[in-house]
């Protein structure tokens, strides 16, 4: 059985009952293609369902047609955007891998050089360096002071996400 991260209220639901339209880039009848606030890329998004399950496990085939569609649509926007070098999408399903929010998102994120998350996300891309043991769930504890460092303003995310909207596909 996968172990499910806790944390009541879900911050992703609160995202879908209000709408914010400095973090929503585009809303579908399935999802939320949101900016993440926390962007240790420039342009790091995500795909969030908006009923709340919380892994890929618990979606409809409709759901995830639908986020995979999101997806395809923001790195198509993303590459316009930002030209990276690389897109890079990844999706956690239970505590040990790295999920920190139990309801489902994908994330799409254009990676550039000079990026400190090396291969894969930051969770797993230390796991040897980090000297955890295979089968330990990912211990956030250190992530607190990067997290800080990559925190976009308000001003910065609604930059972002006018750009990002600009480059969606029609």
């Amino acid at each position: 059985m996968i172990q499910l991260p806790t944390r009541d209220p879900c911050d992703l639901c609160e995202v879908t009952a209000r709408e914010e339209t400095w973090k929503v880039i585009e809303v579908g009848e399935h999802t939320l293609t949101i900016i993440n606030p926390w962007q240790f890329e420039v342009g790091q998004c995500c795909v969030i369902s908006r009923r709340h399950v919380a892994t890929l496990l618990d979606l409809s085939d409709d759901e995830c047609r639908a986020i995979m569609i999101a997806a395809k649509r923001v790195a198509e926007a993303l590459v316009k955007s930002y030209q990276p070098l690389g897109i890079l999408t990844f999706q956690n399903n239970g505590v040990y891998s790295g999920q920190e929010t139990p309801h489902f998102h994908f994330h799409v994120v254009p990676r550039q050089q000079g990026s400190d998350w090396g291969i894969g996300p930051p969770q797993l891309a230390t796991f040897e360096g980090a000297g955890r043991e295979r089968g330990t769930t990912h211990d956030a504890g250190g992530d607190a002071q990067r997290r800080e460092r990559v925190r976009a303003s308000v001003e910065q995310m609604t930059e972002r996400v006018e750009l990002i909207r600009s480059h969606l596909p029609g």
